[in-house]
């Protein structure tokens, strides 16, 4: 299990300080590519982008540094908590093609927050 939690948080790591780092570099910039940045103001859009980012870092750093190891699952947990908001998002702007990957991610951070709180 311990390989299955390393392999799904470095995935998660690698996709949202990708993604992250786009979101607050670019911010409403992004509008093109992703019409949901338009219901936010900025500032909102570059917050959700470091929000992604202190998410990448928190799944992979804590618990391989073993400095506060718990900080993990609470990242992991924060991601899911992101994740639930995007949905909302999606769903209220009829964006359905987007709740897959919500979805995946949303699951994929619920398992290393499951998973890491539990001590697997």
């Amino acid at each position: 299990m311990e390989i299955a939690l390393w392999i799904v948080s470095g995935l998660l790591a690698a996709l949202y300080l990708l993604v992250g780092a786009v979101k607050f570099a670019r911010g409403r910039a992004l509008r093109a590519r992703m019409g949901w940045v338009e219901d936010f103001p900025d500032p909102a859009v570059r917050f959700i982008g470091l929000a992604e980012s202190a998410g990448a870092i928190g799944v992979v750093a804590p618990w391989a540094a073993d400095v506060a190891p718990v900080l993990t699952p609470v990242a992991a947990a924060g991601l899911v908590l992101l994740q639930l908001l995007a949905i909302r998002v999606h769903v209220r702007r009829g964006e359905t093609s987007q709740l897959g990957i919500n979805v995946l991610l949303l699951l994929m951070a619920a398992f290393v927050a499951v998973g890491r709180f539990a001590g697997w």
